[in-house]
């Protein structure tokens, strides 16, 4: 008997076992892994992915048979070696996995395209000009009736009645997409050593076969885009069937580099994020399995795609914390990325100007070529960064600009340069307190405290998207006019810069104001086109974008990222604010940035002041490793939540009880989330650290067999965690 190991798109730890009947293998030839088939599941039919065909003599129990094959194509070996080994990583189920790589199959066709031809050799009944000049333009071809009568110079009647005489007939054509194939000699770029040399180690990578990881270090500005485009350019020279696949961690940025690609190759990559139309992704998803299409730039997800030859995958902003998916499938793009990559025999490209501490350790190590790009491109250098201690320049009451802030902004102006003023908050105020009773405003059934949207005149919950109207009264004592605002967000520093420069062109760049890619890209090219003087933003400015006349960027709380606990709020703050004031002086006009801080001796500071990353890097690095945290350790993190808060203590505390022996490993709670409610889910965490050299999958596994988690409690498995709430 032929058994298929069957992957579905459910939450089970394996695949099912299903019989292969003869005569479905009479009629589709013989089931291999990849294939997609439809199999009964309880009374329903559902799509699964075959990870294994074999032989048995019998089997003790019956086993159902698979429905039929789907003629979609099957998954690339590569793809399912891909996602079985990510469910192992992240104990995820490997159906799931195998769903997400099928994600683009779930979206509908484009509409068919309607179109004309004649109809044999039939003629009109009566032959005037017109019509006859639509016969001549449309020859044997099938055109759009819009397009016809466009071409013919006829109104679209005319072409109307040669439908309704039967002379033409209408056609629908599948909607296929056409990705040109990019020109890799189309406009090269003129790069200088350090881009060309990176460029060529780059490409003799990919051409020497095998996985090559590299990671592409260079300052903000220094050509890292022109040197990985160049090394793409060199692998399709070499290959024009190559596939490349770049990942970037915001929407935001796609159309930016997509520009820069098409600029580069005279065609227009793919674009694979949420923000593309359903149809669209599900064009994209049948052109890379095809092997029609050769770059596609997405967001981590794109990791998925069924690429057939897959050559290059370049990570851009790789330290960037958006690669994390924190929702559903707990993993890290930058990781699986490197997996793929090695799966796959391809290269990968890690690129940043502020590489992570674990990116920097392999390449320290060796694991990973380490390609440097030590000055800006061109004419431009790097802002002059200057700390402002807000306990020597303090800022008049209920504002949260200082004195020598505003007169380097007033001298920007009358420059005629731009300001970018950072402060990683969205909203009014992220808090809103009674002066009464000191009632902070928290979300129902979560504790994540309301931020007041003077925009919308709207509190709201960042965490669980619930909004209000600010109330009048006190909702815990009833005051009446007794709530506050209190902190800034982006919105009350724009205010109060509005006061301060009411002649200036002012907007505030957060997801708040550019919600969607359409409308970041619109406002990312009012500020590149110099519509806008001063530019209120949070780390969505932060990230790979060139404004050519900003001279000036303002930090309004450099001190924010670096409260709390948090294992990674120095590496954070250090890339994220290197990232913003790395925004300044990028073209031919210098830069200088400005930090306000009320703690100007901390070290992460001091680094940006002195311009000196290995002293930070070398200072962190010192930290993590004497207390074996990563990169010189592992860390994961097991989440429970319920609405039952007695079921949620019952299971953390059986799983402490089974926590299994082991050396080398410790475990940490079980603890009450820092945000310990969340949509009325009461939350506890488990923190387990082990030594670099650990398995720490197979010891989570064996803990979790040990324990039976009722169905009222959600367990989420987090390996290498970057969020602790």
């Amino acid at each position: 008997m032929k058994v298929a190991s069957v992957l579905i798109p459910l939450p089970v730890p394996e695949a099912f076992d299903y019989e292969v009947p003869e005569a479905l293998s009479l009629a589709h030839g013989d089931l291999a892994r990849g294939d997609q088939v439809a199999v009964p599941l309880g009374p329903r039919l559902i799509r699964g992915v075959v990870s294994e065909v074999f032989e048995t003599t019998g089997s003790n129990r019956r086993l159902k048979a698979i429905d039929s094959v789907w003629d979609d194509p099957p998954l690339p070996a590569g793809v399912m070696d891909f996602v079985e080994w990510a469910g192992r990583w992240t104990l995820s189920a490997p159906g799931e996995m195998a769903a997400t790589a099928l994600k683009g199959l779930r979206a509908p066709r484009p509409r068919p395209e309607r179109r004309v031809r004649r109809l044999g050799e039939r003629s009109p009944s009566r032959a005037t000009p017109a019509r006859t000049g639509v016969l001549e333009t449309l020859g044997d071809r099938a055109m759009p009736p819009a397009d016809l009568a466009r071409a013919a110079g006829v109104s679209s009647g005319v072409v109307k009645g040669l439908i309704d005489e039967g002379v033409l007939e209408i056609i629908e054509i599948a909607a296929e997409a056409a990705f040109d194939r990019p020109d890799p000699d189309h406009a090269p770029a003129a790069l200088n050593g350090d881009q060309a040399a990176s460029a060529t180690a780059m490409a003799d990578g990919v051409a020497g076969g095998g996985f090559r990881p590299f990671l592409l270090d260079g300052v903000t500005g220094s050509g890292k885009t022109e040197a990985y485009l160049e090394a793409i350019a060199r692998v399709l020279r070499a290959d024009p069937a190559a596939q490349i696949l770049i990942l970037l961690p915001e929407i935001a940025l796609t159309q930016a580099l997509i520009e820069r690609i098409t600029a580069r190759f005279g065609a227009a990559p793919a674009e694979w994020h949420s923000g593309v139309a359903p149809p669209r992704r599900r064009q994209v998803w049948e052109a890379v399995v095809a092997g029609r299409c050769n770059i596609v730039v997405g967001a981590r997800s794109a990791l998925f795609l069924p690429f057939v030859n897959l050559r290059l995958i370049v990570v851009d902003e790789e330290h960037d914390g958006s690669f994390k998916q924190e929702e559903g499938l707990v993993y890290h793009g930058r990781d699986l990325a490197v997996a793929r990559a090695r799966i796959e025999g391809a290269a990968v490209v890690l690129a940043s100007a502020t590489p992570s501490l674990e990116t920097l350790w392999n390449a320290q190590s060796g694991r990973y070529d380490w390609l440097k790009l030590g000055a800006r491109h061109g004419t431009a250098v790097l802002p002059d960064i200057a700390l402002l201690d807000l306990r020597q320049n303090t800022p008049d009451p209920q504002t949260w600009l200082s004195q020598p802030l505003r007169l380097a902004i007033g001298e920007t102006l009358l420059r005629g340069e731009q300001t970018l003023l950072f402060l990683n908050r969205r909203g009014y105020a992220p808090v809103v307190l009674c002066r009464a009773c000191g009632h902070r405003l928290t979300a129902p059934d979560t504790d994540s405290w309301l931020v007041e949207h003077r925009y919308t005149g709207r509190l709201v919950c960042h965490l669980t998207g619930f909004s209000m109207a600010r109330p009048k009264l006190c909702p815990s004592c009833g005051a009446e006019d007794s709530l506050v605002s209190v902190g800034p967000g982006v919105e009350r520093v724009e205010e109060e810069v509005r006061q301060l420069f009411p002649e200036a062109r002012t907007a505030v760049f957060s997801s708040d104001t550019a919600p969607d890619a359409r409308s970041a890209r619109a406002l990312i090219q009012k500020m590149t086109d110099g519509e806008i003087d001063i530019l209120v933003a949070t780390q969505a400015a932060a990230k790979g974008h060139n404004f050519p006349r900003l001279t000036l960027v303002g930090v309004v709380d450099a001190d924010l990222g670096l409260r709390g606990g948090d294992l990674r709020a120095a590496e954070r703050t250090y890339q994220l604010l290197a990232q913003a004031t790395g925004r300044a002086g990028r073209a031919d006009r210098p830069g200088r940035a400005l930090l306000q801080t009320w703690t100007p001796e901390h070290p992460v500071l001091m680094a940006l002041a002195a311009g000196d990353r290995d002293a930070f890097v070398e200072a962190e690095m010192a930290e993590r490793e004497a207390a074996s945290l990563p990169p010189y350790g592992r860390l994961a993190a097991i989440i429970l939540s319920s609405e039952n808060a007695a079921a949620v203590e019952k299971t953390a505390n059986d799983l402490a009880q089974a926590i299994p022996n082991a050396e080398r490993l410790e475990v940490y709670g079980p603890a009450d989330a820092p945000l310990a409610l969340v949509r009325g889910r009461r939350r506890k965490r488990l923190l387990v650290r082990a030594d670099r050299d650990v398995n720490l999958q197979a010891f989570l596994r064996a803990w979790l067999q040990r324990v039976k988690v009722p169905g009222s409690v959600r367990l989420t498995v987090d390996v290498d965690p970057y969020s602790f709430l």
